[in-house]
């Protein structure tokens, strides 16, 4: 297809491009760009933009999509159906399924579904040690070259320092990163929610934030000894945020990631929200929050990721001990994350600069470049700034319903999600 978008507030950190003007695509790719658009002779179709964004297609660093083995909660198809209206053109999935991706045969096929039903590109995340296990590297190498772009034993966290300190050094050969989830789940053992005054009051065992910091002050020390490349998964704390800025002052190779939940709501939420306000890590304060944003802000914090984390209405339906961790959450980031720039917390170029070219720059993969620069594949999102509309979750694409926004307004959404030229969600 062939598409002539006109009269859009043109946004492309990658370029320091932010200017209202054309954008065209031919064969999947961006043909020109600017004020200054030659209109083709060949046909071509026309998109009114005006008062819209039009930015590279949303990365997506962290996210579930379930399958194979939970497709009770989500599948490929309807994940990424969910992605690009979410504006989302590429998303990285999570290792946590059944069998886990810690084998070429799971890996190849998670790109085999992929193929043939995502609406959006899926770069698979590989294990770091077998079975999520913790005792045994994968074969980092052999998955590497298979088409895993990262490496995560995601909800596990890597307890044993020695093995995290191999698949560091690993991730120096292959220069892929390791991610991982900070906790010291001996702090955390029947925890629920965050450790303070709500929890206190509430009678729910309290997450305290040294589990966090703990293992997130262990991974910078090992990533400092090895030199290999360490991701730090939805940090959650301002202790986090100040351990990881001094470790990048120190020239440690280190990159963080912050959700949209984590952004914008605190421990607040669990009083109105129940165990849809369940996550892990936890809510926090809303100290925490505004740590977070001006980290965000600075460069601290290099991207924002969903951790989009779909569960069936059972997994919810319990009591909020036993209730599932997680939000669903790539259908209200967008508007999730506006409401920050409606309140001058950040500005919109430093948010798609999180979305777009900053995940990208940490995957690595070639042709995924968060970029609209000429010849690049045509990935675009092109959203409202300002439009209103009600978090209604029975209208989600994803199968996960649980999300603690219900019934809330936000102002920001997206319109259309390009993919590769083609029209992946309008």
């Amino acid at each position: 297809m062939n598409l002539l978008i006109q009269n859009g507030r043109i946004i492309d950190p990658s370029q320091g491009m932010d200017c209202v003007g054309d954008l065209l695509i031919a064969n999947g790719r961006i043909a020109q760009i600017g004020k200054q658009v030659t209109i083709p002779d060949r046909q071509h179709s026309v998109l009114q933009a005006q008062g819209m964004i039009v930015c590279p297609g949303f990365i997506d660093l962290h996210c579930h999509l379930r399958q194979p083995g939970f497709e009770a909660k989500e599948t490929i198809a309807s994940g990424t159906k969910a992605a690009a209206r979410g504006g989302f053109t590429t998303v990285c999935c999570m290792p946590n399924t059944n069998p886990p991706i810690d084998t070429q045969a799971v890996v190849e096929q998670v790109q085999r579904i992929a193929s043939a039903e995502a609406a959006v590109r899926v770069l698979p995340i590989g294990c770091i040690t077998e079975g999520r296990g913790g005792k045994k590297l994968v074969g980092m190498s052999r998955l590497n070259k298979a088409g895993v772009v990262a490496f995560s034993d995601d909800g596990n966290p890597v307890w044993d320092g020695e093995i995290m300190r191999q698949a560091l050094e690993q991730s120096k050969i292959l220069d892929v990163p390791i991610i991982d989830h900070c906790e010291d789940l001996t702090l955390t053992a029947n925890g629920s929610m965050n450790d303070g005054v709500i929890a206190s009051r509430i009678g729910y065992k309290g997450i305290p934030a040294a589990a966090e910091e703990g293992m997130i002050a262990r991974d910078i020390e090992l990533a400092g000894l090895t030199g290999g490349r360490l991701h730090i998964a939805h940090v959650s704390t301002a202790g986090g945020v100040e351990l990881i800025r001094k470790a990048k002052a120190r020239g440690i190779n280190v990159t963080t990631e912050v959700t949209p939940h984590h952004l914008t709501l605190t421990e607040n939420m669990v009083i109105t929200r129940g165990t849809h306000a369940k996550v892990s890590p936890p809510l926090r304060t809303e100290k925490d929050r505004n740590a977070l944003v001006e980290a965000l802000r600075e460069g601290v914090i290099d991207v924002i990721a969903t951790d989009h984390a779909p569960h069936t209405e059972a997994d919810k339906a319990q009591s909020f001990d036993r209730a599932a961790f997680g939000i669903s959450g790539l259908e209200t980031a967008l508007g999730s994350l506006m409401s920050l720039v409606h309140r001058g917390e950040i500005d919109l170029v430093t948010l798609i600069s999180r979305l777009t070219c900053q995940p990208a720059q940490i995957i690595g993969v070639s042709g995924i470049s968060g970029s609209l620069k000429i010849g690049s594949a045509a990935d675009i999102t092109i959203f409202d700034p300002n439009a209103r509309w009600t978090v209604d979750p029975d209208r989600f694409a994803s199968r996960g319903k649980n999300t603690p926004l219900v019934g809330m307004t936000l102002r920001g959404k997206v319109m259309m999600t390009i993919v590769a030229g083609g029209i992946a969600a309008v």
